[in-house]
């Protein structure tokens, strides 16, 4: 078990993802990023590729960031870390930030426990494979899901997967288009799954350009943030144009945190720093 406990300030996730493109040492680099800009956590996607990749996609060939073209399983193969990466990032991350990730397959929800994370991620692709839910409900460990590609009963029948064997269930809205367009987002879902699932965590998983919306999602109560991190969006990869740069990270956490000294009580009364006005105007 963990005492992982979601805190009472939004809890904001610097999604790494596959933005390593295999590199140990780019990891490294976005984790001081996240960190550097006062994100909370870092999460990683952990897949064994012939596991995770539909048997038809296996032979399909692609480009990839490395400038040459491989089959799809090739690939994938390539932009995983290994084991050993993964300690060393445990030991990288310890006393710094919180790391977990979002496993693919059985093999690497096995494998959550034996690098410690105190949560795990359920990817948006993952909400209607049961079975695998039902692997990572016997971790019993506190679980963020992503809502994309999903409607409510998809949501309902995940839900039901998954209490009551984690302590906490955190669901993000989510649309998974890398980039998402404004008019895609419907942050209206925020509302939804607070009146469907009130004993949830709700939150926003933001594939979108731009920071102003992510706000917007705090503002209308997401209690987690989400967002892919990149050294440099122009970086070749599946989701670096979908993701945010160093500086983009350091103004979306700082605006969050704004945002939460700013909301305030919502008591009505006299500030104290109304009174010289008082005295002055009224």
């Amino acid at each position: 078990m963990t005492d992982f406990q979601f805190p009472d300030h939004t809890f904001v996730i610097a999604e790494i993802g596959i933005n390593h493109n295999g590199s140990l040492d780019t990891a490294k680099q976005l984790i001081d990023v996240a960190v550097d800009a006062g994100c909370d956590a870092v999460k990683f996607q952990m897949r064994v590729p012939h596991l995770s990749l539909r048997p038809d996609q296996w032979d399909v060939v692609r480009d990839t960031p490395w400038g040459v073209r491989m089959t799809y399983l090739e690939y994938r193969q390539k932009i995983e870390l290994s084991p050993a990466d993964y300690l060393d990032i445990k030991k990288y991350c310890a006393s710094r930030i919180i790391w977990f990730a979002s496993p693919w397959d059985v093999d690497s929800v096995r494998k959550i426990p034996v690098y410690d994370m105190p949560l795990v991620k359920v990817p948006s692709a993952i909400v209607t494979n049961l079975n695998l839910l039902g692997e990572i409900a016997n971790l019993h460990l506190p679980v963020i899901m992503s809502t994309g590609m999903c409607d409510l009963a998809m949501i309902e029948a995940a839900v039901s997967m998954l209490y009551p064997w984690v302590p906490q269930l955190a669901l993000l809205v989510c649309t998974s288009s890398y980039p998402a367009k404004p008019e895609d987002l419907n942050l209206n879902r925020l509302n939804t799954l607070k009146q469907e699932f009130p004993d949830c965590v709700i939150g926003y998983s933001g594939h979108e350009t731009g920071l102003w919306t992510t706000l917007c999602a705090v503002a209308m109560g997401a209690r987690v943030v989400e967002r892919h991190i990149t050294l440099d969006r122009s970086t070749p990869g599946s989701d670096q144009a979908a993701s945010i740069e160093p500086q983009g990270l350091r103004l979306l956490v700082r605006e969050i945190r704004n945002f939460e000294t700013a909301r305030g009580s919502g008591e009505l009364r006299i500030l104290d720093c109304d009174k010289p006005s008082i005295a002055r105007l009224r």
